[in-house]
């Protein structure tokens, strides 16, 4: 199967086909001159969308990462035959910024952030996940991004900021709070696995996947009928995120016992 070919397979977006295509040009890279070569940075989406086509063409050796463990956007990797994942370090590809904030009164959010960074004309895939604290934030970024953000960035909202390079290993993302729910449904229907993990009456949670608002590992999915299974992650624009972590066996009255980890 031809490049032009795995694209119609498993694309039908023209935005996603582009980075699927550069993907592939990674690949191909990797495999031609025997070195590691890196995609910019993905979304969960995006990623949900490489990783079958990965798999349909042999699951060539590759390795997601983010610049941390659990980072939202990753990169992802085609390694070499002689190379093992082990032997590839993210700071040849990845970098972290630090930025501070004023002393007093400042608060900044991602959105603040982000804007600043694209105000200096970077692309969203040049950025990976930006962790907002208090008094400080921490910026992915691609390694040939990072002496354009520390030479131009100096101001997100009404601050000033004040950056430096920081390690990977410094990177202090927040820790992931979740909420454990154990219930019971009549099926494992998605709209009805959405309403207890959101708490939705299963008409509102129906709506919202008839609605273009609700993604199943990270895929837009637009029927409320169809089947999840245990392991799923589901997304819901405004709510937030949960996952099916385990199916049990039917209640006395008959209903599937399920446990649900929301996160908050």
């Amino acid at each position: 199967m031809n490049k032009t070919e795995l694209l119609n397979k498993f694309s039908k977006d023209p935005e996603e086909r582009v980075v699927l295509a550069r993907a592939l040009d990674q690949l191909d890279r990797a495999v031609n001159r025997s070195i590691p070569c890196a995609t910019q940075f993905l979304s969960p989406a995006l990623r949900a969308a490489l990783e079958p086509l990965i798999a349909a063409i042999g699951h060539p050796s590759h390795l997601f990462h983010g610049g941390f463990e659990g980072a939202e956007r990753t990169i992802c990797v085609f390694l070499p035959d002689w190379q093992e994942p082990d032997d590839w370090g993210a700071a040849d590809e990845l970098a972290a910024i630090e930025c501070a904030y004023p002393p007093t009164g400042a608060e900044l959010t991602h959105r603040d952030l982000l804007g600043g960074l694209m105000g200096i004309g970077l692309t969203r895939e040049k950025v990976g996940d930006i962790l907002v604290g208090e008094k400080s934030a921490q910026i992915v970024c691609l390694k040939d991004a990072a002496p354009i953000i520390l030479s131009q960035f100096d101001q997100a909202g009404r601050y000033r900021l004040k950056l430096k390079e920081i390690g990977l290993a410094e990177l202090t993302p927040a820790p992931v709070e979740v909420k454990l729910i154990h219930d019971t449904v009549s099926t494992l229907r998605l709209d009805a696995v959405l309403a207890s993990g959101f708490s939705l009456a299963r008409g509102k949670a129906a709506d919202a996947v008839t609605g273009g608002r609700v993604s199943v590992n990270h895929r837009e999915c637009l029927k409320p009928d169809r089947a999840v299974a245990q392991g799923d992650v589901l997304t819901c624009r405004g709510l937030g995120k949960c996952v099916l972590k385990t199916v049990g066996g039917q209640s006395r009255k008959g209903r599937i016992i399920i446990e649900i980890e929301r996160y908050l």
